[in-house]
């Protein structure tokens, strides 16, 4: 997935940790940001809902869900590689 990580690939990195995905809900806010993968379906990243928060998810549990207009969750193909540092930091996200 997009030259993703490993998990554990970038442990001890910390803000400069590199985000490669992004997956959202096009009808809510939260916003799933994948830092590094296990190549099947565990991956590590920052989590956007109620609060920030970074944490392992499953890609097979995001996939079943069926957002609010039941369309699921998409992945933003236009999203561009850039450290955790840099998106809590306020940047606007390409």
């Amino acid at each position: 997935m997009r030259d993703t990580s490993a998990l554990y690939a970038q442990e001890g990195k910390g803000e400069e940790a590199i985000v490669y995905v992004k997956i959202f809900d096009p009808c809510g806010s939260w916003t799933w940001f994948i830092t590094e993968w296990d190549g099947v379906d565990q991956a590590f990243g920052l989590v956007r809902g109620h609060c920030d928060e970074l944490g392992y998810f499953s890609l097979a549990e995001l996939a079943s869900v069926p957002g609010a207009l039941g369309i699921g969750l998409e992945i933003d193909v236009h999203f561009l590689p850039q450290t955790l540092r840099d998106l809590k930091g306020g940047r606007k996200e390409p």
